[in-house]
């Protein structure tokens, strides 16, 4: 008899209004309350406590007195509230990000490997609730963009090298894919890179494959491609300057300066 998939276990125990955490082999867990799902932990993504600290609101040390201070049932996450390291809702919007994060690489799971605790909870707490059914429809409304920004999953695992030189003469970039392109060294993968900047592993995720559909990064297409090494440049005959004793040489290109305009509105736009 098949072991029954990661799909039928989660539905199952919402239909059971279960309450506890299942263990997804090593690769997660997924925290229930009364049937629904209030948290969701991948070893793929970076948790709410990652985030946090990335962010600067919260020291690693901190998070870890935190923890202790919990206890088992506590609530961490108020705890944090009451200190003024947090506010309320931005603990629930890390708690929603990071949740939907981890559901999104934890559920494409194939492991059948489950363990079921009963009574067990996160020490943050409960701070917002999720279907089941809901979250399966947002993981394939995830992957659907996914593949709507760049259709092959070829950049997913595999490091992030930038192009040496932009197709065109600029690039609009957001402020994720601009940190992207300075922190990628060809080593990291995306959902590294997104544990090294502080950010959801699926957002950096996406923006990663919106960069391959730029031309920004090196895919599969880009790397077959042969290198080729510019000729220099003839030597130009130097003309005599004509501009007045003192002043600087001006290029009054049209398209000189419209470059530097879209340059200007780019980075402000950053």
């Amino acid at each position: 008899m098949a072991a029954p998939t990661l799909d039928t276990v989660l539905t199952g125990l919402a239909q059971d209004e279960a309450t506890g955490s299942l263990r997804v082999g090593k690769e997660g867990t997924v925290f229930y309350v009364r049937g629904r799902v209030a948290y969701v932990e991948c070893a793929a993504t970076p948790g709410v406590e990652e985030l946090l600290g990335a962010s600067g609101r919260i020291s690693a040390n901190g998070v870890r007195r935190a923890r202790q201070e919990t206890g088992a049932g506590g609530d961490g996450g108020a705890l944090l509230v009451d200190r003024g390291v947090l506010s309320r809702g931005e603990l629930e919007f890390s708690v929603l990000s990071a949740t939907l994060d981890a559901a999104f690489f934890l559920l494409t799971s194939r492991t059948a490997r489950t363990r079921f605790k009963e009574g067990d909870a996160h020490w943050l707490g409960i701070h917002w609730f999720f279907d089941v059914q809901g979250l399966l429809r947002e993981c394939a409304r995830r992957r659907a963009r996914l593949e709507r920004a760049w259709p092959s999953a070829e950049l997913d695992a595999r490091p992030v090298t930038p192009l040496r030189r932009i197709p065109g003469t600029h690039a609009l970039l957001t402020r994720l894919q601009w940190e992207l392109l300075l922190a990628a060294d060809s080593t990291a993968t995306p959902v590294e890179l997104a544990r090294r900047l502080g950010r959801p592993a699926y957002s950096t995720l996406l923006a990663v494959r919106e960069l391959a559909a730029a031309g920004l990064v090196v895919t599969d297409e880009t790397a077959a491609l042969p290198k080729r090494t510019p000729k220099p440049l003839p030597p130009q005959p130097r003309e005599p300057e004509r501009s007045a004793p003192g002043l600087p040489q001006v290029n009054g290109d049209a398209a000189d300066v419209n470059l530097l305009l879209r340059l200007r509105d780019a980075l402000e736009a950053l």
